[in-house]
């Protein structure tokens, strides 16, 4: 995954780069449980390219869903790999399971 690529430890870590952000923020939520594990594992490689594409118009964090309990709520995750498109705090918006660059590409296309 590439660098440009947030990876907080902690619920606080991620509050800390939303209120910072001066761009968008792609939260990538994602969880290591045998179900999710594979379909996530895929998805950061594709999470990575979308952070280089998009650098300077978009901040991508890397969330675990179990470190990070509280925007899990907020945001109405449900599953991994989700997805949420933030602006100021305010969701433009959202998506889940794992997609093909192509869709993750719209995705973002279509909001930012």
């Amino acid at each position: 995954m590439a660098n440009r690529v947030q990876r907080p430890h902690e619920e606080a870590e991620f509050e800390f780069i939303l209120a910072r952000a001066d761009v968008p923020v792609l939260a990538y939520f994602y969880g290591m449980w045998p179900k999710a594990a594979a379909a996530c594992k895929e998805m950061d490689v594709l999470v990575g390219a979308v952070a280089d594409v998009y650098q300077g118009r978009l901040i991508v964090v890397r969330a675990d869903i179990a470190r990070c309990p509280g925007p899990v709520r907020r945001y109405g995750v449900t599953g991994a790999p989700s997805f949420v498109l933030i602006d100021r705090g305010e969701v433009l918006a959202t998506g889940s399971g794992p997609m093909p660059r192509t869709a993750l590409g719209e995705f973002l296309d279509a909001h930012l």
